[in-house]
């Protein structure tokens, strides 16, 4: 029962961290919106290959640092707040991809796997989900456990940006207008 207690708390901690709004999520939204479902793939499959590197290594140590200071706890919760915030700013001001070559520059193709998995390095949700969750983890069920968490993450993530990606990609479908999609 014990088991079947931690699985649970695990998977609603991982669906809770990998379904809310962060900025994979948003890029893969806007990527499935400018390239479709089926470009975004790549982007897709790069999360869990970065994100779960990160969590080893936070397992392996760099939780207890943190867990240890809490004026770095602080600042990375300032830090990855005022990052989060900036995103959103982006996002709010961007320009579609179909409103033309008058917007400046902009990303002429979707990203790839291994920008997307480098890109979880440096992801504000990213690491305060890692550090949040390696010492229950580690703490709870020792290695066994903090491996099962981390593919549980690795499927959990896939799954939940799909979604945003889809919802990205039905979204251009229903707001083609720039200032729609805005």
């Amino acid at each position: 029962m014990e088991g079947l207690a931690w699985l649970l708390s695990a998977t609603g901690f991982a669906f809770a961290m990998t379904a809310s709004a962060g900025p994979n999520n948003a890029m893969v939204a806007a990527s499935g919106a400018n390239y479709g479902l089926r470009r975004t793939l790549p982007h897709i499959l790069g999360v869990p290959v970065g994100f779960p590197a990160m969590l080893v290594l936070v397992a392996l140590g760099a939780a207890e640092v943190v867990r240890d200071s809490p004026g770095l706890q602080g600042a990375m919760r300032w830090v990855g707040g005022l990052r989060l915030l900036w995103i959103a700013w982006r996002i709010a001001v961007a320009v579609p991809a179909s409103a033309g070559a008058a917007a400046g520059p902009r990303r002429r193709r979707p990203m790839t796997l291994l920008e997307a998995a480098l890109f979880q390095w440096m992801n504000p949700k990213a690491w305060l989900i890692a550090f949040g969750g390696a010492g229950a983890c580690v703490g709870a069920g020792g290695w066994a456990a903090a491996v099962a968490q981390r593919l549980l993450f690795a499927a959990m993530v896939v799954v939940c940006l799909a979604a945003w990606a889809a919802l990205g990609a039905g979204m251009a479908r229903l707001l083609p207008r720039p200032a729609a999609m805005r």
